[in-house]
């Protein structure tokens, strides 16, 4: 391991952590404020993005009269005429003389003249007339009866799901222009790491390389494996040449451990270096303490950020929930994360004048949350059975009922939380 030791280490003073509650509102605002350029993408490739203009219909919807039923498009009070037939995608001749019918199906076109549309297994057929009665509810759906030309369906920051790209389709849209998606980049700092095998002799597995860029992924990042980079050597040079590497084509670079002032913690003076300023430098928070975000300039003026997540395996999560998240969205163009409650099922204590974030399992249905077993900021076996953290505010402690907010651990990209 190097025994290069950050410089002036043992004179750093570190400035009081932000607020957690502080700290995200921070960052999304600096996320907001560098919101990625924005990009036209066909439909199939928009799952996971943001729309970067509000979703609008380009004709009625419907844009005509459609059938809801298959059955009898009838003018007149009958008994009618068959005087032909219609089926979905044909433009039908108009009904012109009373009494007269034409056989439709469903979605189709309804022509004009028609009265009613009688359906077809309430209808009889006897010496070629069609008879029967309509039913009084119009069985056509009218046009604009779900909205109107140009009208607003959804405001620009809304994610885009499977749902949103069935409604653009539906709206005549072939693209929709979406926010780029960010890039993201990883650096695992740490001599004493092992990449492969079971930790031994003082040596310890990395759990962040494999794990950091699958939670970025679903939070919409794209993450190359060339993206990341590490264990990096414990000097500064190395550090230094790695972060400047990285950044010069992430708009996010989060970074593993070195996020404290000891001996062999050059984040500090590498993020100096490049002439970084710190968004937030430690949280008031437990675990996860000793994040923080740095922003720099990039040679094409837009922001680059980093994120330096804590060593510890929980620890850095927490750092990703309370950070990454909030200035992903901002990145995105979405709104800040809004944060849904649930009721403790157990108590959970506090962390003093810090905020606690608890691992929880939430039963959705009932909207209780139970605390797991295994949550040292070193152990990822309670993160693994995991919906989220409870947010437990400075100065309290979570008592049995509490209604609490919950940071729930990202889905996949375009998965709507339940």
């Amino acid at each position: 391991m190097s025994t290069e030791t950050a410089p002036n280490a043992d004179r750093v003073s570190a400035p009081p952590p932000a607020g957690w509650e502080e700290a995200r509102s921070r960052v999304y605002a600096v996320g907001l404020a560098a919101a990625l350029p924005t990009v036209a993408r066909p439909l199939v490739d928009t799952d996971g993005s943001t729309l970067a203009e509000p979703l609008t219909t380009r004709t009625d919807l419907p844009a005509f009269p459609t059938s809801s039923v298959d059955g009898w498009a009838v003018r007149g009070s009958g008994p009618w005429r068959v005087v032909g037939r219609v089926l979905a995608g044909s433009t039908p001749a108009p009904l012109t003389e009373d009494d007269t019918t034409v056989e439709i199906a469903t979605g189709a076109m309804v022509p004009e003249g028609a009265t009613a549309v009688l359906r077809v297994e309430e209808s009889k057929i006897a010496d070629g007339l069609v008879s029967g009665v309509p039913r009084s509810t119009p069985e056509w759906r009218k046009p604009g009866e779900e909205a109107y030309a140009d009208e607003v369906l959804l405001p620009a920051g809304t994610p885009v799901d499977p749902a949103v790209i069935g409604l653009a389709a539906t709206c005549g849209h072939d693209t929709l222009r979406v926010r780029r998606a960010p890039r993201a980049a990883l650096l695992v700092f740490g001599d004493e790491l092992l990449t492969a095998g079971p930790p031994a002799a003082g040596r310890v597995r990395d759990a962040l390389g494999p794990s950091v860029p699958a939670w970025l992924r679903r939070y919409g990042c794209q993450v190359r494996p060339s993206d990341v980079v590490g264990p990096v050597a414990d000097t500064l040079p190395a550090h230094v040449a790695a972060l400047r590497s990285a950044l010069a084509n992430a708009d996010l670079v989060c970074t593993t451990g070195g996020t404290m002032n000891g001996p062999v913690d050059h984040l500090h003076p590498t993020l100096e270096a490049l002439g970084a300023d710190y968004v937030v430098n430690t949280v008031a928070v437990r675990p996860g303490f000793p994040m923080l975000l740095a922003r720099l300039t990039g040679p094409d003026g837009r922001a680059r950020f980093v994120a330096g997540l804590p060593g510890n395996p929980q620890s850095a999560i927490v750092a990703l929930v309370s950070l990454v998240a909030p200035l992903l969205a901002g990145l995105q163009g979405r709104s800040m994360p809004l944060l849904p409650q649930a009721t403790l099922a157990e108590a959970v204590p506090g962390r003093g004048d810090h905020t606690h974030l608890a691992l929880v399992r939430v039963d959705r249905a009932a909207g209780v949350a139970f605390p797991v077993r295994h949550v040292g900021s070193a152990m990822l076996r309670g993160l693994a059975g995991a919906d989220g953290f409870a947010v437990i505010r400075p100065g309290t402690s979570g008592e049995p009922g509490d209604r609490v907010p919950i940071v729930p651990l990202p889905l996949f990209p375009g998965e709507r939380a339940s």
